[in-house]
């Protein structure tokens, strides 16, 4: 190729055509265009990083619920409604990391269908009612006391044995470990033997 050749190629083949980029000029050109429309977004009116929906929050740790792993959780919430659930990076069991239950625990403490009052339905009745937690919690204890009373049995075949096959008890996933245990310690002093746990409902 010689040196004429070699000019009509770098300034567009012969006089009067228009002058085309080389491929490697495209390139460049595309490269630094992009770069430059990236700083400029970063430089704009609006931030480039949304602000952290927890900033201002108070931020607890605790224990998920779910079962017994143990998996630690950090808690932030804002004016006494907690606004975010996250796994705890400085927890020795999970360090940070929570399955799908547990890093959905906010729905179980934000949820529309969560209730709020005690419902109560009499026998054969239709109709729910809403009553006070002081009215269930003393129809508890009495049903309770009745039905232990009814039923116990201190003695079986000789054998003392101080127990009641009339109540049963069964646990759930929104118990923490600690709850879990006073639950059954309290079971066994009435005398219950149907004790049960679900922590993966």
């Amino acid at each position: 190729m010689n040196d004429e050749d070699k000019m009509k190629r770098e300034h567009g083949g012969a006089q009067g055509e228009p002058s085309r980029p080389t491929r490697r000029q495209f390139l460049k050109g595309l490269t630094t265009g992009t770069v430059a429309i990236g700083a400029l977004s970063q430089s704009g009116c609006s931030p480039a990083i949304p602000p952290l929906k927890t900033a201002g929050a108070t931020d607890t740790t605790t224990i998920c619920p779910f079962c017994g792993v143990g998996c630690g959780q950090v808690v932030s919430s804002r004016a006494g409604r907690v606004i975010h659930i996250e796994g705890d990076p400085g927890h020795p069991i999970s360090e940070g990391t929570l399955c799908s239950k547990g890093a959905a625990g906010i729905q179980v403490v934000n949820n529309s269908r969560r209730l709020q009052k005690v419902l109560y339905r009499k026998p054969n009745g239709a109709a729910w009612e809403e009553k006070s937690w002081d009215w269930a919690f003393e129809r508890i204890a009495a049903r309770v006391k009745e039905t232990r009373d009814k039923t116990f049995k201190a003695t079986v075949d000789g054998r003392v044995v101080n127990r009641t096959e009339a109540i049963a008890c069964l646990g759930g996933s929104a118990l923490d470990n600690e709850e879990a245990y006073l639950l059954a310690k309290l079971m066994r002093a009435l005398g219950l033997v149907y004790l049960e746990h679900q922590a993966r409902l």
